[in-house]
């Protein structure tokens, strides 16, 4: 079996875990056990995302502009190539930074 060292354990929640192991009639070792195990089994609700359909309403229409914002990034990309436009080179932007 394993060890389990719990450093830091605040006082009054040892004072807890003493005052329930004695109330069930337990050492606090199988008390804490018990809690672990309960902890452990105990179903978990399904994780819900930040944006989602589930949390955000217009969550379907923006998802749905995706690919009309795709076209227009593709498109500036174009006219920028078209344009022979020089790529500023963040490395270089970089160095000139830190060399101030």
């Amino acid at each position: 079996m394993a060890t389990l060292t719990i450093e830091n354990l605040p006082e009054d929640l040892m004072a807890q875990l003493q005052q329930l192991a004695s109330q069930n009639n337990q050492t606090i070792n199988e008390q804490i056990i018990n809690l672990l195990k309960q902890a452990v089994q105990k179903p978990q609700p399904p994780l819900k995302f930040l944006i989602s359909p589930e949390t955000d309403p217009t969550w379907e229409e923006r998802r749905q502009a995706v690919p009309k914002l795709q076209a227009e990034i593709d498109q500036r990309l174009e006219k920028r190539r078209a344009a022979n436009l020089e790529w500023l080179d963040s490395n270089a932007l970089l160095r000139e930074d830190r060399d101030r």
